[in-house]
């Protein structure tokens, strides 16, 4: 661990604390500012010369700022001499724009971040929970998307040991995560998996068509990689609800939370949301009673130790 560098960028400090404790080591130490016009300025002032280096930055809100710290910090390592550059980014922000849109004239914003993380340098990427596909964000075989499967199922198994007759049925709130909830559901003594088909009328207005099986009684366990308005979530709580849920828990990733989201999960159907320290949460989104959080700390760790 002696050629062991960590680095923080200003996305989610207390994650990098986190994880730099669990491998007894410490961050090194940088300068990050910002000039009056917004410009940003880095600085590195440990010896890096032929170490390994982690960079720890998920480019979460404000995205293309913390996505411009990454860069500035690689770049500074790459003139430095480092052996090797691991970009660790738990929330990977512009995953969801990994494919050309039908109809307009549009670019493929996750290659364009792809290219640019290459291009000053990144010789391998960590990341959590990647909303698509890794092959599809083009790193190729230099990403490793680490899952919080068995981490949330550990937490559910516990949180629900308490509870007489608890009757899980997984559930994917919509279509496209339909792989990720059955992953889920197999290490759940292979329960039974509900998908909840939607479509969206319009920006941020989602309809719930069907389900696909009996929730009657049951306690819904919903399994999905972020969450953003929440409308998704909130309409999927609603719609088990009225089909009879005895109780509905969500388990999502990446708390990104953004306009009324704390506020519409806070009145939704909803009984409880846990999500991981990918993202610092908002004051509100801490001080929301049904939204806990669960750290990716151990997790990054035991795959940075590997």
């Amino acid at each position: 661990m002696t050629k062991l560098l960590l680095v923080s960028g200003n996305a989610n400090l207390p994650l990098s604390e986190k994880i730099a404790k669990r491998l007894n080591q410490r961050l090194g130490k940088t300068l990050i500012s910002q000039f009056g016009d917004g410009e940003t300025r880095v600085e590195i002032l440990e010896p890096v010369r032929d170490r390994n280096v982690y960079i720890i930055q998920p480019t979460s809100m404000p995205t293309n700022h913390h996505t411009m710290e990454l860069l500035l910090i690689a770049d500074a390592l790459k003139r430095a001499e480092a052996y090797r550059i691991i970009a660790v980014i738990p929330y990977f922000g512009y995953a969801r724009q990994n494919k050309p849109l039908d109809s307009i004239i549009a670019p493929i914003s996750a290659k364009v971040v792809a290219d640019l993380l290459k291009t000053v340098g990144i010789d391998h990427v960590i990341t959590v929970d990647l909303h698509t596909e890794p092959g599809d964000i083009f790193f190729e075989k230099s990403i490793h998307n680490l899952s919080t499967t068995q981490l949330f199922l550990d937490d559910l198994i516990e949180t629900m040991s308490h509870k007489k007759d608890f009757n899980p049925l997984v559930v994917s709130p919509d279509t496209g995560g339909v792989a990720r909830a059955k992953a889920f559901a197999k290490k759940l003594n292979n329960s039974e998996l509900v998908v909840i088909d939607k479509h969206r009328p319009n920006p941020n207005d989602v309809k719930i068509r069907n389900m696909s099986g009996n929730v009657k009684d049951r306690d819904c366990v919903i399994i999905d990689d972020m969450i953003d308005t929440g409308n998704t979530l909130c309409s999927a709580a609603r719609a088990l609800k009225a089909e009879g849920a005895g109780s509905v828990i969500a388990y999502i990733t990446h708390p990104v939370l953004s306009g009324e989201a704390v506020k519409n999960v806070g009145d939704s159907s909803i009984d409880e949301l846990v999500v991981t320290d990918t993202i610092v949460l908002s004051a509100a989104a801490k001080a929301c009673k049904k939204i806990r959080v669960h750290s990716v700390a151990m997790l990054i760790a035991k795959e940075i130790a590997r």
